[in-house]
């Protein structure tokens, strides 16, 4: 691992996911045990989901990327919502 303490790699990852316009999220957690990372949370896409492992892998090419994102399907309403 290229980050001298788990925190800071974690942290560095955090950040990289925040800020690379393929994924662009805040809302996934990045734990890092070992030689391995997990990712935990929720995304709009499969597509989103699979950027997040290419991050990773690009920055932390060693690890051993565990991917636990779920994919929460985001639909327009269906019918009006009623205002009293």
């Amino acid at each position: 691992m290229s980050s001298r303490t788990p925190q800071y790699a974690a942290a560095r990852l955090t950040q990289a996911l925040a800020e690379d316009p393929r994924t662009a999220e805040l809302g996934v957690r990045v734990q890092l045990r070992g030689d391995h990372v997990y990712l935990v949370g929720e995304v709009a896409s499969e597509e989103r989901r699979q950027h997040l492992t290419e991050v990773v892998r690009e920055l932390e090419p060693e690890l051993t990327v565990h991917n636990e994102v779920g994919v929460v399907e985001c639909r327009e309403p269906s019918t009006a919502e009623e205002l009293d």
